[in-house]
């Protein structure tokens, strides 16, 4: 029965496809200007966020967690196709334009790419289906960003505040550009509380090793505590920088919204 199904379906596509029907794309969703799509597949759904978080496989090493406009889209491939027939043509396509190859699972059909600030995972399944998701790294806006009075309030009341809107780059310690606020704001309070001192602490997910992840913490806690000296004024005898590491985390790591609010810093009240 099952056989007889599947012919009936296979002849059914090739009837279709010989007759020019095809079945429409999902609605709002095109081709990404990256790659053309297979012959005879269609668009089941997609998805556009300008701002948003990927982890691309790289071989022998962690994931690659990125930042930036990030797009996604699933084909349904025809049944007439095989899966290795789509795998070779996705790869050799990206190869042919000159795409630098970060991952390549060969048959498993799973490969991570990249040209420029733009990374492209292509994953291929036996299920008849194949996805693209593209990421191109871009200057993101920080929407939200620490306030003196919340910073002194939490502190009084809890002993301790996540500072929103101090910024790295994925796996350094240079602050960003985007951080200049969070870090006005950071020194403001402490003029308004001339006695207080903090510590600086610096907290990552658990991606990673844990000696990098404690050194990078570690790092950035420290870059921290250098620009409110260096910048704008604290008294360094003020400010104490401290790293953690995964240790404290606020949320669950297994999920990227969970280890997005675990990289964070804190300030923590001596």
């Amino acid at each position: 029965m099952k056989r007889a199904f599947l012919a009936l379906a296979v002849a059914v596509e090739m009837v279709c496809a010989a007759s020019g029907w095809a079945q429409n794309d999902a609605a709002g969703c095109k081709d990404s200007p990256i790659l053309t799509r297979f012959p005879g597949s269609y668009i089941a759904s997609c998805t556009k966020k300008g701002d948003d978080t990927y982890a691309f496989p790289i071989e022998g090493k962690p994931k690659l967690q990125l930042e930036g406009a990030l797009e996604t889209i699933v084909y349904q491939f025809p049944r007439t196709a095989s899966k290795p027939q789509v795998v070779r043509n996705l790869n050799t396509a990206l190869r042919t334009a000159g795409y630098i190859f970060d991952y390549d699972s060969g048959a498993g059909g799973v490969f991570t790419a990249h040209m420029g600030k733009t990374y492209v995972l292509v994953n291929v399944d036996w299920g008849l289906t194949y996805s693209e998701i593209i990421l191109t790294q871009t200057e993101l806006k920080q929407e939200v960003v620490a306030d003196a009075a919340a910073l002194d309030s939490g502190l009084a009341k809890n002993g301790h505040m996540v500072v929103n809107g101090i910024l790295f780059d994925t796996a350094k310690a240079d602050l960003k550009p985007e951080s200049k606020s969070a870090l006005e704001q950071i020194s403001k309070m402490l003029k308004q509380e001339p006695k207080m001192k903090v510590y600086v602490v610096g907290h990552t997910d658990n991606v990673g090793g844990l000696a990098s992840n404690m050194d990078l913490s570690k790092r950035r806690s420290a870059a921290v505590v250098q620009a409110l000296t260096s910048q704008y004024g604290v008294a360094a005898d003020r400010l104490a920088a401290f790293g953690a590491g995964p240790y404290a985390p606020v949320a669950s790591n297994d999920t990227e919204d969970g280890r997005s609010v675990n990289r964070r810093v804190e300030l923590v009240k001596q």
